[in-house]
């Protein structure tokens, strides 16, 4: 007797195929199948009715690491796959969030969730500053901060700089409610190298800067040093604004305690704040945005709520509000913790 599953796990392999689906079936077994006006001639079970499907498609994106995962489930065609100098650049149709965009097999976003990272990073910075007129965002190639920074009229320029091409043609491809502001004539839009970027700019040119990386491996990894911040409190202007993604307190300690110790060692302790959000997709739904400023700034105290609201009202903003923002800054224990032993 041949074992059909040993025919799949050699085909499996033969392939190369990161996703599968499989059911295994008893011959005559056909409460597993949905037939629509089938004729069933003289099959002793034709007057019998046929149940439904007991197994559906089965094909999951997992976002893990050694000891942790996050799986969705998808449509199982791929929208988009490029591999690019940089990263595997893939976007997918899942059931549960919509169009989700990876990179390197990672979540990046998806259509159901986006705005809360994406409304975070950008009016907590901008209210938080009352008067920005020049920002630059380093990363952002899914074109959400971008869009969101773009909504406050009194922001005279946006320049965004993103190494990848593959990441914007697959967001404009595949994801236009996140790219629609890629042709923003108040944008500058350059594919490049956001290091040198920063390194070449002159002195106090931005009034806030948004470094929206991925995690700090492969192309980001430079985004994550001490040279780069250093030259991005040089670039702000009295009073400017540095916010990053600066993972997750729960699932990479590691990394997040870096990043304020590094912010820390450039703006000074009392000029750096974290805040959170929470983003069903991300590893363990909790993440933490810096917010280091190269003055004295109160993101709570400060915070005019009557013009957040009315603006959160005005773009039918899903996540922002004056209470949220307020609320992003009041750390569990465990996150204070952290951050004092710094």
């Amino acid at each position: 007797m041949v074992n059909p599953w040993t025919a799949y796990k050699s085909l499996e392999k033969a392939l190369e195929a990161q996703h599968g689906s499989a059911m295994e079936m008893n011959r005559g077994q056909l409460e597993v199948l949905q037939r629509i006006n089938t004729d069933l001639g003289l099959h002793p079970n034709a007057e019998k009715p046929l149940k439904a499907p007991t197994y559906t498609r089965n094909i999951w994106f997992t976002d893990k690491d050694e000891n942790t995962a996050l799986s969705l489930r998808h449509k199982g065609d791929r929208l988009y796959r490029k591999q690019s100098p940089f990263q595997l650049v893939e976007v997918y149709d899942t059931h549960a969030y919509g169009k989700m965009l990876s990179i390197d097999n990672m979540v990046m976003c998806t259509e159901r969730d986006e705005y809360g990272y994406h409304e975070m990073i950008t009016h907590v910075p901008v209210f938080t500053h009352k008067a920005v007129k020049r920002a630059l965002v380093i990363g952002g190639g899914d074109g959400g901060t971008v869009r969101e920074l773009l909504r406050h009229d009194d922001i005279a320029e946006v320049v965004m700089v993103e190494i990848d091409a593959a990441v914007v043609e697959a967001s404009k491809l595949h994801l236009p409610t996140l790219s629609a502001a890629f042709e923003h004539p108040k944008l500058e839009l350059i594919i490049g190298d956001g290091i040198k970027y920063v390194e070449e700019a002159p002195d106090a040119s931005f009034d806030l800067i948004i470094v929206d990386s991925t995690d700090p491996i492969g192309p980001a990894e430079g985004l994550f040093s001490y040279d780069f911040y250093t030259h991005a409190h040089r670039i702000l202007k009295t009073q400017g604004i540095l916010v990053t993604q600066s993972e997750s307190p729960r699932f990479n300690v590691p990394a997040f305690k870096a990043c304020f110790s590094c912010y820390r060692s450039i703006f000074g302790a009392d000029n750096v704040h974290c805040y959170l959000v929470f983003i069903p997709t991300y590893p363990s739904g909790m993440w933490s945005f810096s917010l280091s400023c190269k003055g004295a700034v109160a993101p709570v105290n400060s915070l005019s709520s009557t013009k957040a609201d009315a603006f959160a009202a005005q773009h039918n903003l899903q996540y922002y509000n004056s209470d949220v923002h307020k609320a992003a800054f009041a750390l569990p224990t465990f996150v204070r913790n952290m951050l004092r032993s710094l």
